[in-house]
């Protein structure tokens, strides 16, 4: 679990082909990991990766075919930047929001334009995320906790302050990259809970929560 405030950024040493999925080689820059051991989790680029080594400049990480199946990791090459995170422990600051660091697709940036001294992004979701996305929610963009100022045509807007640019991968994204989305776990939850099915897997005419009973309990307005 991750609150998508960055700590550092990094870069990918090397990328190599095992059998069918990647094992890669992060050096990890300023990020502190004397407190880092075999089998911790670090959100790479907002993907959630499993320490299996640590050389001694960073850490290595396996990316199986699921991964690489819902991620642009299959693009990474040696020099490629990316936003690093340790994993939440109980004492940390809930900067950010619940990030689980398990990437729901792939947008694009279709607008990016100076905002005086911010930056104003407008990103693409896939089709199937944009249910997910709510004006002022939480959206983590390559591992970034950010807030959805308003949803367009296009997709849905962003604001990137100065402090946010300078310390994460967010300042090099221009017009056509691709960027990691993760929508608000709640939102994901909640849908399921609102699927007219009950415990035994088999679809009913009404679930025992509705539309018409959150409205009614203040849930949903």
């Amino acid at each position: 679990m991750f609150t998508g405030i960055i700590e550092a950024i990094g870069s990918v040493a090397s990328v190599k082909n095992t059998q069918g999925d990647l094992t890669l080689h992060i050096r990890t820059g300023a990020l502190d990991l004397t407190d880092v051991r075999l089998g911790d989790s670090i959100a790479t680029g907002g993907v959630c990766l499993t320490v299996t080594g640590l050389p001694g400049d960073g850490f290595i990480a396996d990316v199986s075919r699921e991964s690489l199946a819902h991620t642009r990791i299959g693009s990474w090459r040696s020099g490629t930047a990316v936003n690093l995170e340790k994993a939440m422990t109980p004492s940390t600051r809930m900067g950010g929001h619940i990030v689980t660091g398990h990437v729901d697709g792939v947008g694009v940036v279709k607008k990016c334009s100076a905002d005086a001294r911010s930056v104003r992004l407008t990103i693409a979701p896939p089709a199937a995320l944009k249910k997910y996305i709510a004006a002022k929610g939480s959206i983590t963009v390559d591992g970034v906790s950010l807030t959805a100022n308003a949803l367009s045509a296009d997709g849905f807007e962003l604001n990137i302050v100065p402090h946010t640019a300078q310390e994460t991968t967010l300042n090099t994204l221009t017009t056509g990259s691709e960027v990691h989305l993760e929508v608000d776990v709640i939102a994901r939850y909640l849908e399921q809970l609102l699927r007219p099915e009950n415990s035994d897997g088999q679809t009913h005419s009404s679930g025992n929560i509705s539309q018409a009973l959150l409205m009614q309990n203040g849930f949903w307005k």
